[in-house]
């Protein structure tokens, strides 16, 4: 396998490879060129290095796409396998954040140090309004997202290999968890209860329910008798509307009520039949546990914009709704509950999520664990005692 230049002006070089034998029938070898600006050093050095390349099987053919158009190419290729909300969240990750930064580079000539370079961009002035940087959970989130779609791009042999792999990823401070204690979650049902918010609370502070969860709901899969429900779905929110897709952790699972959770629902089941039928609808057991006045579907962010508004009307501290999941959690933890039967009740793929999540709880369960088991041994030994 051979190569040489060709000096095509000062500083401007063609490197042309020889790869394979002649064609047998016109006898023209058959070339690989590429274009090289610097010194004729540096293009004998470039050439010796596509030469290594082509020996080891890592060539890449020559192309000039470029980084933002083989993403776009990518978010085509990856929608009908991934979710509709997932889908959006890539494309715009990639339009909006790191095509600004890199789209324009040539997608065979990019590296590791311009990637680099465009992530310490983005965390010290990538907002678009100009007003300072992104956070680094967002950089690491762009990062996440640039090393799967050019693994696609290796994958087509597009790239020899992965330059965002060899990234290194912004420090990421780990987000404080926030919830309510036993206090303030008895004031946050007093101050909800008057309001179409209560059930939504409910479900969120006393069973640990998603966002999703708590809007796919139906009657149907309430047994207020058996005192359980089962989640089967959850809502998402689209561009396109609202969809209904299996929970998060890609299974069904049942839920345990209390009584006081199973008299709430009684009572606001009562009350959503009367509403409705003055209406002239007819609930059945199709029907949304938490819906519109109508009995229609209520969206995902519409749900969140009314917990903001209504939470600010108490004195308890602003916290997300999806941090009452986290308060139930911090809760049953705290009273002993088995993160064993916690991480079910929450619809945890595996307990090693739970005790990750909520290892702030531990300390006091730790605490506790020890002197059970200090005091089954000092029983043991004092028995022992007693029979010398």
């Amino acid at each position: 396998m051979k190569g040489h230049l060709r000096e095509r002006s000062p500083g401007k070089w063609a490197i042309v490879l020889d790869v394979g034998e002649p064609d047998p029938k016109t006898g023209k070898k058959k070339r690989k060129w590429h274009s090289f600006t610097g010194t004729k050093r540096q293009a004998q050095a470039e050439c010796a290095k596509l030469i290594t390349t082509l020996k080891e099987g890592n060539y890449v053919e020559p192309s000039k796409q470029t980084v933002g158009e083989f993403l776009d190419e990518w978010l085509t290729f990856i929608k009908p396998t991934v979710a509709p909300k997932t889908h959006e969240r890539y494309a715009e990750i990639c339009r909006k954040s790191i095509a600004p930064l890199i789209g324009e580079v040539i997608l065979s000539k990019l590296k590791t140090d311009r990637i680099d370079g465009a992530f310490s961009k983005a965390l010290t002035e990538g907002r678009r309004d100009g007003k300072g940087g992104l956070s680094p959970r967002t950089v690491h989130h762009m990062r996440r997202v640039l090393i799967k779609a050019l693994g696609q791009a290796v994958t087509w042999e597009r790239l020899s290999r992965n330059p965002a792999s060899a990234t290194t990823p912004p420090k990421v401070e780990r987000q404080k968890m926030l919830a309510y204690d036993a206090g303030q979650t008895a004031a946050l049902l007093e101050a909800f209860r008057p309001t179409r918010m209560f059930i939504p609370v409910v479900l969120a502070v006393m069973c640990g329910l998603r966002r999703g969860e708590v809007l796919a709901l139906r009657w149907r899969n309430v047994d207020l008798d058996g005192k359980s429900l089962a989640i089967v779905e959850s809502a998402e929110q689209t561009k396109d509307g609202v969809r209904y897709k299996e929970p998060k952790s890609g299974r069904a699972r049942t839920v345990a009520l209390s009584s006081t959770a199973v008299a709430e629902l009684k009572a606001h089941r009562a009350r959503q039949a009367e509403e409705q039928l003055r209406l002239g609808i007819r609930p059945d057991r199709d029907s949304f546990v938490v819906a519109q006045v109508d009995g229609s579907a209520l969206q995902p962010r519409s749900l969140t914009h009314e917990w903001v508004r209504l939470l600010a009307k108490t004195d308890l501290p602003r916290i997300r709704y999806h941090d009452l999941r986290h308060t139930h959690a911090s809760q049953m933890l705290a009273a002993g509950v088995h993160p064993k039967v916690a991480s079910e009740r929450l619809g945890h793929s595996s307990i090693g999520i739970t005790l990750d999540l909520y290892s702030h709880v531990m300390p006091g369960m730790q605490a506790d664990a020890a002197e059970q088991v200090d005091a089954a041994l000092q029983a043991a030994i004092s028995a022992s005692q007693k029979t010398k």
